[in-house]
């Protein structure tokens, strides 16, 4: 493990005998715990579900049964449910790369959550809740943590570059979910993936995956999506077609464009602009004549909130640091990145370089610190006792090194280093035309746009009876749609429509945005 510190772990393997481990940028932890489980009751509205929470370890291991490392697992599977085999059960996970699944679990969509404030800081203490729109009241959960994030750890010897990348990642997840269905006696179950982020990565190369390896998938939602990472690379036009939505959305909602307007009308226009006439314009480069450029500076000026100078200076490609600092620059105030609602106070000129304000975002930590005092509480509840730190991120050591380049399926072997996972998606559909697939989005959510994904999944050509398999679903929320409480409402109706439609075999379900 080049330049990477690497801490020793002892832990218990089967029958109890010790087993090391190697987990990235830690020294010696205390032996790993047997897992725990508790017996508890969730109740909201007059519903009741009694349901038994499980924290612990799946072993993952190679085809020639070799441990390649232990994966941390959080489940809830409710009792006296009738026939176990008739309930659905869904693997969730948020992404990263290296982040591990409290956000997804005690922030969205697990029994108990985190009550949020709007786009307010969360005081300490947080308070915990049975959470109302819970995924539980229509299937059992499974939260996994990818290996090397939170608890889950890589065995001695294992070479972490097999798992820390587009192809490796999947295929843990695969073993691990073909461990927890084994143990579990729940072949048979109908199967659920719920990726946020960069779990839509995941979601869409395991669906492929585990459709070659005979294990069906039901459903699969994708929260937050990014499919193509072509968008993520400096100077993608793509980028920028799918930032200006976002961008206009946040400048109505703070009162610098769009007064007055209907916040999904002019969302929805600012969609249809981007397609219509500002990629025109992008496409065109220096082509462009002066006369033209000058009339596309003041018409995004009117939808962005920013100076048609600024615009113009920036050659009509307003980069997201550029807009998160000068939206509301004038009040001292920078925007969030997963959430541009959420806003704090500018940095200091020496402190405003490129990286640190990259990697800063007010609507993190408005909320991620009071989840892992939540999660840490919760584990108590269910008496399990980790080790003293559970990082809710590992980016710095896992992240930046990973190894995107993905096998373009159905292209003659042809690896991309920057994969455009929709394929993936294209083929596990093909290979499963019963699947479902929801995409679910934000307006102000400038990490993953909606307009892409809606873009990468239009460019499939999917024939009608596979693309009807597909739905998108649009929120007044960012990228953590669970965060806004009125859109955690909505989302618990709509998953719950979700797993109901896709429960009812050969219904087609209409495309949805709202």
């Amino acid at each position: 493990m080049a330049d990477e510190e690497v801490g020793r772990r002892q832990g218990e393997g089967d029958g109890g005998s010790p087993r090391q481990f190697y987990i990235a940028g830690a020294s010696r932890f205390p032996p790993v715990p047997q897992s725990a489980s508790a017996d508890l009751v969730w109740e909201s509205g007059g519903e009741r579900i009694a349901y038994r929470a499980t924290a612990g370890h799946i072993d993952v291991r190679s085809d020639g049964g070799s441990l390649m490392g232990r994966m941390f697992h959080l489940s809830y599977v409710a009792a006296g449910a009738g026939d176990a085999l008739a309930r659905p059960v869904t693997f969730c996970y948020n992404g990263g790369p290296g982040s591990a699944s409290v956000p997804i679990n005690v922030g969205g969509i697990g029994p108990r959550r985190v009550a949020t404030a709007g786009i307010s800081h969360l005081a300490q203490p947080a308070v915990m809740e049975d959470n109302p729109a819970t995924l539980l009241r229509a299937s059992d959960l499974v939260f996994l943590d990818a290996l090397g994030t939170g608890y889950s750890e890589l065995a001695e010897g294992f070479d972490p570059t097999q798992a820390w990348g587009v192809e490796g990642d999947a295929d843990s997840f695969a073993r691990a979910i073909e461990a927890w269905l084994t143990e579990n006696g729940r072949w048979g179950s109908p199967v659920y993936l719920f990726g946020e982020s960069y779990g839509t990565v995941r979601n869409a190369v395991l669906m492929r995956l585990l459709a070659e390896r005979f294990i069906p998938v039901t459903g699969a939602v994708m929260m937050s999506s990014v499919f193509d990472w072509v968008t993520k690379m400096p100077g993608s036009d793509l980028s920028y077609l799918g930032l200006l939505p976002t961008y206009a959305a946040t400048a109505r909602y703070f009162g610098r464009a769009g007064r007055g307007s209907d916040e999904e009308a002019w969302f929805d226009d600012a969609m249809a602009f981007a397609e219509r006439a500002y990629a025109p314009a992008l496409l065109a480069g220096d082509r462009l004549p002066a006369a033209e450029r000058a009339s596309m500076a003041r018409r995004l000026s009117e939808l962005i909130g920013l100076s048609p100078e600024l615009i113009e200076r920036c050659r009509l490609r307003v980069d997201l640091d550029t807009f998160r600092r000068s939206l509301l620059a004038d009040e001292g105030r920078v925007l969030g990145r997963f959430d541009t609602r959420f806003t704090s106070y500018a940095p200091l000129a020496l402190q405003g370089t490129e990286v640190p304000f990259a990697g800063s975002d007010a609507s993190s930590d408005a909320v991620e610190p009071a989840w892992n005092a939540a999660f840490r509480r919760h584990l108590a509840e269910i008496g399990y006792r980790g080790a003293p730190r559970y990082p809710l991120s590992s980016f710095a050591t896992i992240g930046v090194g990973w190894d995107r380049s993905h096998i373009v399926p159905g292209a003659g072997g042809m690896r991309a280093d920057a994969p455009n996972v929709a394929y993936d998606l294209a083929e596990a559909l093909r290979r499963n035309p019963t699947a479902r697939v929801a995409v679910l989005g934000g307006r102000y959510d400038a990490a993953t746009p909606f307009w892409n994904a809606v873009h990468d999944v239009s460019r499939l050509f999917l024939p009608d009876a596979l693309r009807e398999r597909v739905t998108f679903r649009l929120y007044s929320c960012g990228h953590m749609a669970y965060v806004d409480e009125p859109t955690l409402e909505l989302l618990g109706r709509d998953l719950a429509a979700f797993y109901g439609r896709a429960e009812a075999a050969g219904r087609p379900a209409a495309t949805a945005r709202g």
